[in-house]
This record gives structure tokens, C-alpha cells and sequence, in this order.
């Protein structure tokens, strides 16, 4: 069959009155065609899609576009909408990959279009040079991100207006009578939008919430929630079901449960952890067979399926942590309690109960409804002190349990060797935890660590996933994957190419040895943060999906979230299915509901890692607002034809150096060495260079930090109000750009909390 009879025959399925919308899968099942016809399919499907003709909606479904846009906007090309500062903006079209994809709008021609939004835009003029944006015009808001923004209240003439964060919109709100809701000036404040802005009319809003003074304790994680639409409070109902389930839970009843009981298990998890999810057996024996238990905690056991405890799960799709609080999935009496593996306590679990021969290889696997009784608790520095000193008394850990400790050292390192002989890579991206005072104020930051005792439940997390998802796949049984697909070919080429120019030579950039070869190599080189960076954005984000898909960063074929059910609601419904299999039953959702829950808890996942990141760079903002002119050592990581980033050393957070701050030459930018090179004196300054800096400018509001060279004494009227550059994104290839972008940097990294990938 050729490419264009698969397009017809899509478009009149869509086409028909009776048509429900069903995801690409679902209407090439509909079709009865040969499995080896898919990729084709997909592939027609796709450009349909980014030739505006059908839309994909957020579960994943195909609509005709008419379904989504006006008579007049027929034909056009759907997209996200991204305002700059300056006040145009970029629409990336569904599927578009490329920057130069990108359509650049005009403030004449955004309309009242605002960040995030879904768009439906036409083309109105032609790139006239490759690697340039076409322009093009907006002609209808399809859905809007969001209707809810934080911000600054003023008043002005006797009027009150927000002055949103970040750059959002270019002119205030209008929020109407002074004082709405007991709001001064200064306040932080929540609206909704009535009228959002456009370059004819001022946006129109209305105060819903006042959240205190710019600069109070507390006030700055508020506007994080508030922003990114978290809920942080559980309704009268949710926390009613939950004490129940506290009031019905008898910790000595273990029936139909295997007990495990008296199986020497400990927990290993940060100093600071409330939620223990995961516990660790491990036996040895005669043959030299590992037998490993990795006893996971049973959240279904008091989160029946469609229960108000469900809803809310769902909802929130996991828990959100922040420096300075945790916004569980779950109410505390049971995130905190009755479902945390806490020590001394007996408490229910899910066991992947799995053996493996001398060399690390999985010989066999079972999983079982159980109980268990945690023996001792460690930090990840206690665990480390034992596991590094294994012929020296450890305080507090008794013989036989710094004899497992040690066993699992062992293990865990064979696991790690064998995964990256099968081609997995690491990534060495650590992330910043902030050091808080009592007032929730920022006292200093650091990057964590990621020694071996991370590393130890880091293997055992990874293995018992993989464990899992092969024995459902091998049954046919449908759940939550999770998924990370191959990069596109030419993201790596453009790797290699900046790797080269670095001096890291790579023959063959598919290629996950030479990729992970690249990796160690810079492990220790100034250059590390960028190399590493670098690769990253080359792959694509992991995500969740209800299809067969492989994982590349880990190079496996079946993979799944298994471990965290007391903070992700995918993997309670891995418990779900895999507990229905056990009782000789199948999962009750079907594939088209699984498509959906995918999606949204993708969805909610990058909502979270977002809301994190903002709130970590308002706290180290802040903290900086109160050193300006203080020198810090910096390393470049990314190179612009406007200026450098540097991250601090000694305060992990990035800032821009911008060119109009140097003022001893005229700089151009070599892009395939990624350098800035003076005019005159030579000068460089090349991706991972070492630099001394000093904090000039900090606008907490915009969210930007702006840096000059310790050496240089910029005037104040040199330098531009906001540094960001106005059609940055016209360019293309760049590598690596600022910010860590919102992806999980480390494949199977756990963290302060984060296990598995």
C-alpha cells in the first residue's frame, strides 16, 4: 500500500459521523492491517497532524482539525506558542523537532495568544535562507495553558495592576478597584484572566488569592504551586477515606501474604526522607546465587481502584518535592504511615523476589504479595561509612547487617558492569539541593552526590523494574511503561560534531559505547557539565506510555516504574496489573484508558520537575539579590554570539555574561568551536572555561542573573535591562543551551528521592 493511501483512508475514518476519536494504534488495529504496515501508518498519521488536517489531542486521540479550530482556520498548522520577552513569539508545530520548524510570530500577529497555549497559525511569509524560522500569523487559540498567573500587585493612577512573573506578557494586568482582596502594594498575588493582552487591547484580570509580602518566608513556594496549578491540600472526603483505612489497618494480620517477616531487610534512603517506599534482602547461597528481595510498598492494598483516595492520586499523578516541602500523591496518614516501610513495623509490601548467577545474570524471578519488617534504617552516609569499611566496626550497625550491606555493595557493582557492557549510558548531571534556614530562607546550596551507596539502590531499583515489566510483557498484559525513545540521528551527528570540537573524538555517534566512552572521559574535565548536558539534550525526555516501547538510555526493551507507588501513581497501577496477574485475572483498564493516564501523568511528571527547578532558582536568586558585586568562580557552559553562561562553582546556578559587559574588545562567535573570539586581542572564551565572575544584576521577578568577569567594571547604562536575546530562537544547533530543560539527567539516578528512571 503506498504513503498516500494511508493518509485517505485516515482522513475518511476521521471523516465518518459514527467516529470516535481513538489513538493511532487503535485506528491501525481498526484497519485489520499487517503489523509490519505500522511505521508507515504512524509515519502518514504524523504528517497530517503537522499539516494541521488532523489534531492530536492530549490522551493521544485523532480529531479532524475542524473539530478543534474555526471554519476560518481550516487547513492551518497546530501548534505551541511561546512569547519572548521582547514580545513576539514562536510556535512549534505538533511533531516539529527542529528549531528552524519553529514559526516566528510578530507582536501584530499573536493575538492574544499567551506561553503554552495551542494555536492554530498560517503561514504569511517564507524562510529566505535554510536554518531560518517562516513567519507566520495566529489565527485562533485552540486551548489555553493556563488562566491562572502569579505576580507583583502595583497600583497606578488609582487603578491595582499585576506585573506577572517572568515575561509572560510585556504590560501589566489590569486588575481594577485598588486593594482587591486586601492586596498592598508589593504583594504577591494570584489572578485569573478575564481579557488576556494583545498587541490592540490590555489584558483584564481579577485577584483570586493574596499570598503575602514579595521576599516572606513561605511566599515564594506559594507562588510556585499556585503557578504551576499543584494542589496542595486534600479534601474533607480524601482524608476521611484515609483515616478509615488507618482505623481498619491491624499490622499483625498478614494473611494470604508471604511472610518475610523474619528476613534481615534494611531501607537505605536520605537523612531527611518521610517516605520509605523500598526495602533490601539479600542472601547468598550455596552455590553463590544471589537471592535479592526488593519488597516495594503495597499502596494498593489502601488505595482501592475508583476510590475518592484514587481520584486524587490520579489527579496529582505523583508528589511534588520542593527545598523546602513535599506535596504528596497521598495523605500523610499513609505516604508518611501506614504504607512507609518504617522500621520496626510491620507493613505490607509487593515483592520482586529475583535470583542471579555469580556472573549477575537473572536466572529467576517471582513476585508475591507479602509482609515485612524492616530491621534498620540508613542514610546514604551511614550506609556509605559501612559499605566502604567493611573490616572496621561501624557504630551502631551490628555484624550481620554490615555483612549484607557489603554483600549488596558487591552485587550492586556486578549489576551496574553488566548493564553498561549491554550499552547503557550515564549521565553525570547531579542536582542542587538548597540549605535552608529556619525561616525557609537560603543559607547555601551544593550538588548531591552520587556515591556507591546510591548506586547500590539505584541497580536493585533498575533491576526490579526491568524484572517486572518483562513478566507482564510476557504475558500480554497491558500497563504503564515507561518509555524512552531513540534519538533522531542528526541530534547525535551535531553532538559528535561539538564533542570533536572539544577535542573527544567519536567515529560513530549511534553508537552507546562511544557516546558513554565520551561521557567518562570528561567525567573530570572542566568541560564535564556541558559534554554531559550536551548528549542530553541530543535524547529525547523519558515518558510514560501504554505501548511496547524500548528504553535507549537504559538499553533495554521492556522497562516499567515498579518502585514508588507511595509518589507515582504509574507505578501503583504497575502494582495493579501485576497483583491482578498473581490472582489469575487481567487489569480492568483498557488500552485506550491506559493511552489517556500515560499522558496526563507524563503531563503531571514535567509539571512537577518544573515547579522544582523554578523554585530552586527564585531561592538562589534571592540569596544572590543580597551579594551583589560578590566574586564567584564559574565554568562556561554554553556559548551565544550575545554572551556565556556560566553555573557558579561554589552556588550551583547559571548566569549570563553578557557581551555588552566586555569592554576590552569586539567578540564574534566561532559555532563550530563554540568559542567567542575578540576582534582584536585574541581573546577567547570557550565552553568549559574556567572564569571568575561577580553578581551584577538579579531580577528575581524575570527570573534572570546577570554576571560580569571580576576584572571588568561595566557602566550601568551599558548594560541592556533584560539579557535575553530577541530572536535567540531563530537560530539553530546550538549545543548545549541554557538550563537543564526539564529532563531526567540521569538514567536510573535516584536522588534526595527520585528511584528508577
Amino acid at each position: 500500500m503506498s504513503i498516500p493511501d494511508y493518509e485517505s483512508r485516515v482522513i475518511g475514518a476521521v471523516s465518518r459521523p459514527d467516529y470516535q476519536p481513538m489513538t493511532v494504534k487503535a485506528l491501525f488495529r481498526s484497519f485489520k492491517l499487517p503489523p509490519d504496515e505500522y511505521t508507515e501508518f504512524r509515519k502518514a498519521a504524523k504528517r497530517l497532524v503537522r499539516q494541521g488536517t488532523l489534531v492530536l489531542a492530549k490522551d493521544k486521540t485523532l480529531e479532524k482539525s475542524s473539530v478543534a479550530v474555526t471554519k476560518g482556520a481550516k487547513g492551518a498548522i497546530i501548534g505551541t506558542f511561546r512569547r519572548t520577552s521582547k514580545g513576539f513569539g514562536f510556535v512549534r508545530p505538533l511533531g516539529a523537532t527542529d528549531r528552524s520548524d519553529h514559526i516566528f510570530i510578530p507582536i501584530k500577529n499573536s493575538a492574544d495568544a499567551s506561553t503554552g497555549d495551542e494555536v492554530a497559525v498560517k503561514i504569511t511569509r517564507k524562510a529566505r535562507t535554510p536554518g531560518m524560522n517562516h513567519e507566520g500569523k495566529i489565527l485562533q487559540v485552540i486551548e489555553r495553558a493556563s488562566g491562572v498567573f502569579v505576580g507583583t500587585y502595583e497600583e497606578r493612577d488609582g487603578f491595582g495592576v499585576v506585573r506577572v512573573d517572568k515575561t509572560t506578557f510585556q504590560e501589566p494586568i489590569f486588575v481594577g478597584d485598588p486593594g482587591a482582596k486586601g492586596a498592598r502594594p508589593g504583594d504577591k498575588v494570584v489572578i485569573e484572566m478575564v481579557r488576556f493582552p494583545s498587541a490592540e487591547m490590555e489584558g483584564e484580570g481579577v485577584i483570586t488569592e493574596v499570598l503575602g509580602p514579595r521576599g516572606q518566608p513561605g511566599v515564594d513556594t506559594l507562588m510556585v504551586l499556585r503557578a504551576y496549578n499543584i494542589p496542595d491540600e486534600f479534601d474533607e472526603d480524601v482524608l476521611l477515606e484515609a483515616r478509615a483505612k488507618a482505623r481498619d489497618f491491624d499490622e499483625e494480620n498478614v494473611e494470604g501474604r508471604f511472610d518475610l517477616r523474619d528476613e534481615l531487610t534494611v531501607t537505605i534512603d536520605p537523612a531527611t526522607a518521610r517516605d520509605f517506599d523500598d526495602a533490601i534482602t539479600l542472601k547468598r547461597d550455596d552455590r553463590g546465587y544471589w537471592e535479592l528481595g526488593v519488597h516495594i510498598a503495597d499502596v494498593s492494598h489502601f488505595v482501592p481502584p475508583n476510590s475518592d483516595l484514587d481520584r486524587v492520586a490520579k489527579q496529582r499523578g505523583n508528589s511534588v518535592y520542593l527545598p523546602d516541602r513535599v506535596v504528596p500523591m497521598l495523605p500523610e496518614i499513609l505516604s508518611n504511615s501506614l504504607a512507609s516501610l518504617q522500621q520496626g513495623k510491620t507493613r505490607y509490601t509487593v515483592s520482586a523476589l529475583l535470583e542471579f548467577n555469580e556472573d549477575g545474570v537473572r536466572t529467576n524471578a517471582r513476585f508475591v504479595r507479602s509482609a515485612i519488617r524492616v530491621d534498620q534504617r540508613f542514610s546514604y552516609e551511614h550506609a556509605y561509612e559501612a559499605m566502604m569499611n567493611p573490616d572496621r566496626e561501624i557504630e551502631g550497625v551490628s555484624t550481620q547487617v554490615h555483612r549484607q550491606l557489603c554483600q549488596m555493595l558487591s552485587l550492586a557493582m556486578i549489576l551496574r558492569k553488566r548493564r553498561f557492557a549491554k550499552g547503557a549510558l550515564e549521565l553525570n548531571m547531579p542536582e542542587v539541593e538548597v540549605e535552608l534556614g529556619n525561616e525557609g530562607e537560603v543559607v547555601g546550596a551544593h550538588l548531591t552526590k552520587d556515591d556507591e551507596s546510591h548506586q547500590v539502590i539505584e541497580e536493585f531499583m533498575l533491576a526490579a523494574n526491568e524484572a517486572v515489566a518483562e513478566f507482564l510483557n510476557e504475558r500480554t498484559i497491558d500497563f504503564l511503561r515507561r518509555g524512552h525513545d531513540d534519538p533522531q540521528p542528526e541530534k547525535l551527528r551535531d553532538f559528535a560534531e561539538f564533542a570533536r570540537s572539544l577535542g573527544y573524538s567519536i567515529d560513530s555517534p549511534q553508537s552507546r559505547f562511544e557516546l558513554q566512552r565520551v561521557l567518562d572521559a570528561s567525567a573530570d574535565q572542566p568541560e564535564r557539565y556541558a559534554v554531559h548536558f550536551g548528549l542530553l539534550r541530543s535524547l529525547k525526555r523519558a515518558h510514560y506510555t501504554a505501548e511496547r516501547a524500548g528504553h535507549y538510555a537504559l538499553a533495554l526493551d521492556d522497562y516499567c516504574h515498579f518502585t514508588s507507588p507511595i509518589r507515582r501513581y504509574p507505578d501503583l497501577q504497575v502494582h495493579r496489573a501485576l497483583l491482578a496477574k498473581l490472582g489469575g485475572k487481567r487489569p480492568k483498564e483498557t488500552a485506550d484508558e491506559l493511552v489517556a493516564l500515560a499522558e496526563h501523568c507524563s503531563r503531571t511528571e514535567r509539571r512537577a520537575e518544573a515547579a522544582e527547578q523554578e523554585l530552586i532558582r527564585i531561592k538562589l536568586l534571592t540569596y544572590l539579590s543580597t551579594r551583589i558585586g560578590q566574586t564567584f568562580h564559574a565554568v562556561i557552559i554554553a556559548v551565544e554570539d550575545f554572551g556565556f553562561f556560566c553555573q557558579l562553582v561554589e552556588l550551583p546556578v547559571e548566569g549570563l555574561v553578557h557581551l555588552t559587559s566586555l569592554h576590552s574588545d569586539y567578540y564574534d562567535l566561532d559555532r563550530q568551536t563554540h568559542t567567542l573570539v575578540g576582534r582584536r586581542g585574541g581573546q577567547r572564551f570557550r565552553l568549559g572555561d574556567k572564569v571568575e565572575v561577580r553578581v551584577w544584576r538579579v531580577d528575581i521577578d524575570r527570573r534572570e542573573l546577570d554576571l560580569v568577569l571580576s576584572e571588568e567594571v561595566p557602566e550601568e547604562s551599558s548594560l541592556p535591562e533584560s539579557r535575553r536575546p530577541a530572536r535567540r530562537s531563530l537560530r539553530r544547533g546550538t549545543l548545549p543551551a541554557k538550563g537543564p530543560g526539564g529532563r531526567s539527567p540521569r538514567p536510573g539516578k535516584k536522588g534526595r528521592r527520585k528511584r528508577g528512571s
